[in-house]
């Protein structure tokens, strides 16, 4: 009988315990509805399970600002021509200037920090991040500048521009999808998704002589690497041109 009356504390016990290993960043800021943070009714609706009302009518020019932390790129690539190895970059940063009116004078430029390639394996990290590869004592950096912007419909986009990694420029095209604006915390956004292919050697990277054809034929490592690019922009409010975190 004592261990059935201690139940009710146990479970009591281990509720407390779960809600206090929950993550600052997954719970709304504290504080009420006040502060620039505070959740508004849009978010008070999606936690009750209500459908929140529409972000505000932009106007025709915006820039938006890549929030590094809900930012990544990612790639592809084959390793003896079978095996797909992926790896990210973390955090880039950016700028999109969108003209909703005349999109061919939207402009969007982007940076990757070469330094944080990951693949998960720390010893490959690495050698990405030497002369082999990346040369990131060099080159500690990958850009992105657009020359051309074409709307395909209400959400996709082509986006022409030069990229250049390694020391090296080429013409890129990305394929690029949005979503509408949405309500975050007192800020508007906008998540886009971009993809595109490039040939790494037109790059120099991996040229290195032990990059040798494998035994099931074509080189040890993939020419073609596919890249996708997620990023979330956030509204800079009035004419501000630069983001302050």
């Amino acid at each position: 009988m004592r261990r059935c009356a201690l139940l009710p504390s146990l479970v009591a016990a281990v509720l407390a315990a779960s809600l206090a290993c929950t993550k600052p960043a997954d719970r709304p800021p504290a504080g009420g509805s006040s502060g620039a943070d505070a959740p508004g009714s849009a978010e008070r609706g999606l936690a009750a399970g209500i459908d929140a009302p529409p972000a505000p009518a932009l106007p025709s020019l915006t820039t938006w600002h890549l929030d590094p932390e809900n930012s990544s790129v990612t790639f592809v690539c084959k390793h003896a021509m079978h095996t797909k190895v992926r790896g990210m970059f973390q955090r880039p940063s950016g700028t999109v200037v969108l003209d909703d009116a005349t999109p061919s004078n939207s402009t969007i430029t982007a940076t990757v920090d070469v330094s944080t390639v990951t693949t998960g394996v720390e010893e490959r990290d690495t050698h990405l991040k030497g002369p082999d590869f990346f040369a990131a004592a060099t080159h500690p950096v990958i850009t992105f500048t657009s020359t051309g912007v074409t709307r395909q419909s209400a959400a996709s986009y082509t986006v022409t521009g030069n990229l250049t990694m390694h020391g090296v420029t080429k013409p890129v095209t990305l394929a690029v999808t949005a979503s509408p604006p949405f309500q975050h915390f007192g800020t508007t956004r906008r998540g886009i998704e971009a993809t595109t292919s490039i040939r790494r050697i037109e790059f120099g990277v991996g040229v290195a002589a032990w990059n040798v054809a494998a035994e099931s034929g074509g080189l040890l490592i993939g020419d073609e690497v596919a890249i996708t690019i997620d990023a979330e922009l956030v509204l800079l409010p009035g004419l501000m041109t630069t983001f302050h975190a």
